[in-house]
């Protein structure tokens, strides 16, 4: 399993309708894709803006190809993104899962 984690920043004043739009349009777009395991949007407010991470767990690089095109570790961007990120960070990160215990909903 790998894990893919993209970081993006906002002004705090755009962080909640940043927010609803990953829920409506990207958290979609990634779990639709057949061999995406899962989807985690991390939020953390600071002074300056807020800071977002976006954690997804795939079966296999083809899988994250499928997703991303051919450079898997080249950010995916949406045309949305321009109202609202400070930067636009090239790549991502990839990590080979080596352990994970599955987390409780309740």
């Amino acid at each position: 399993m790998i894990a893919r984690v993209w970081n993006g920043r906002t002004p705090l004043e755009k962080a909640d309708e940043y927010l609803a739009f990953l829920k409506e349009r990207a958290v979609p777009d990634y779990s639709g894709v057949e061999g995406c395991l899962g989807v985690y949007v991390l939020r953390r407010d600071k002074e300056d803006a807020a800071h977002f991470q976006t954690l997804t767990f795939w079966v296999s690089e083809e899988a994250i190809r499928a997703f991303a095109g051919d450079e898997v570790l080249k950010a995916k961007y949406y045309p949305e993104d321009d109202e609202f990120l400070l930067e636009f960070e090239p790549e991502v990160l990839h990590f080979e899962v080596t352990e994970g215990v599955k987390l409780r909903t309740e």
